[in-house]
């Protein structure tokens, strides 16, 4: 009589995944030679894109430091303050749709979809392209960028604050309704002390993300530093793009370290 332990055999998936898994590499396979016939690479400028990239960055090198309190320095500010405004702007606008799209906050089911459908709109167009709308209704400037972001924003900023919403306790809320607090009540003794550490790390999140964001509406028009991008392009002023640039590299990484900062320091 044979006593020995039957050894098991372990595998980490079943058959069925395994199909799975090779008909989605077969899939992608598929996908990516698809793709590359589809955009048609011309072999001859992959040839040369090195030497190209390398002449390139001897062009912008040394920096037209005297370009800097020309045309960059303003164009900055006005950046910031395109960044800020739309995200203000957007958070006002973003915050009454929140509550909405709450599921334990509205009951009615169109208002609810309604607010679903304003944050899938904002976040399907890029910045650029409502850029491109508002340069043209407002004109060119600073207020296009401005309406631009914020409405760039609105679905980011109230998407996340209504997911919030909705994870919050249902224990505090019943008990201030249970004393019979107020509706205004509920919300900032009930929502807000479970929801503000969510809403700041949206906002300083979603600001980080705007003044990236600003920072190229300027090249169709929108204001910003991209305006002065876009004129030393088309001038093929390489050692002012550089600074351009270099600038705005600079600028992403204080912002980065600033809201990182705060968000430990708020959360």
């Amino acid at each position: 009589m044979n006593t020995s332990p039957e050894l098991r055999r372990w595998e980490r998936f079943s058959p069925a995944e395994r199909i799975a898994r090779a008909v989605l590499y077969i899939l992608t396979a598929i996908a990516v030679i698809w793709s590359l016939k589809t955009i048609d690479i011309i072999p001859e400028f992959l040839y040369d894109a090195p030497a190209q990239s390398a002449d390139l960055f001897k062009r912008m090198w040394p920096f037209d430091w005297a370009f800097y309190p020309k045309a960059i320095h303003n164009a900055l500010i006005e950046t910031f303050h395109i960044a800020t405004l739309g995200t203000i702007l957007a958070i006002i606008l973003a915050l009454p749709l929140s509550f909405l799209a709450a599921r334990n906050f509205t009951k009615n089911p169109v208002l609810r979809w309604f607010a679903q459908f304003i944050f899938v709109s904002s976040r399907s167009v890029n910045s650029l392209i409502w850029a491109l709308l508002f340069v043209a209704v407002f004109g060119p400037g600073a207020l296009a960028g401005v309406m631009s972001i914020a409405v760039r924003s609105i679905g980011f900023v109230g998407k996340l604050f209504g997911e919030a919403l909705e994870e919050a306790q249902n224990g505090p809320l019943e008990a201030l309704a249970a004393t019979g607090a107020p509706r205004s009540m509920i919300l900032v003794k009930g929502y807000w002390p479970q929801v503000e550490p969510a809403f700041w790390s949206v906002v300083l999140l979603r600001w980080d993300i705007n003044i990236r964001e600003s920072a190229v509406l300027g090249l169709v028009g929108a204001g910003g530093i991209g305006v002065a991008l876009d004129a030393a392009l088309n001038n093929l002023y390489w050692d002012q793009v550089g600074l351009i640039l270099a600038v705005i590299f600079t600028v992403v990484i204080i912002t980065e370290i600033v809201t990182s900062f705060l968000r430990s320091r708020i959360l």
